[in-house]
């Protein structure tokens, strides 16, 4: 267990530290692209993720997607409820997206519209890993 804040959520140096090297550990672990998250990035992420706020609406985020989101998308499946507009889904081909999924496939099951995308050769961090590929992909699919 990695203690992120004390009980005043005190941004000490002992706690500042845990806090980047929890972060500077998780990016490590997503990304499949060594040294495309530059010291900049790195930087810049650590301002703005690493204050109490921040990180609660993270764990925030993960916890509805276990619960509350997964209730919604039932309701939403029982009453027929589906995206309408076309879909563009990309993923790291080095995360684990692509291994537990058919990405394209699930999203179809969703959308109404048009669904594609795919792989491309990078880890979590598509933007960092790959910003050309992203940039041609969003350009293709908003010029239809």
């Amino acid at each position: 267990m990695v203690v992120l804040f004390d009980s005043e959520g005190s941004a000490s140096g002992t706690h500042d530290r845990c806090r980047r090297r929890f972060l500077e550990q998780h990016f490590e672990l997503q990304s499949g692209t060594s040294g495309a998250l530059t010291d900049e990035a790195l930087k810049e992420y650590n301002r703005c993720f690493c204050t109490p706020d921040a990180i609660h609406a993270s764990c925030e985020d993960y916890r509805a997607s276990a619960d509350i989101d997964l209730e919604m998308d039932e309701e939403d499946e029982k009453a027929g409820r589906k995206v309408e507009c076309p879909v563009l889904a990309l993923w790291g081909e080095k995360g684990a997206l692509g291994k537990l999924w058919d990405v394209l496939e699930v999203w179809r099951q969703y959308a109404r519209a048009p669904v594609q995308g795919r792989a491309l050769d990078s880890g979590h961090y598509l933007a960092e890993e790959q910003p050309e590929e992203v940039l041609q992909e969003l350009l293709r699919f908003f010029a239809n």
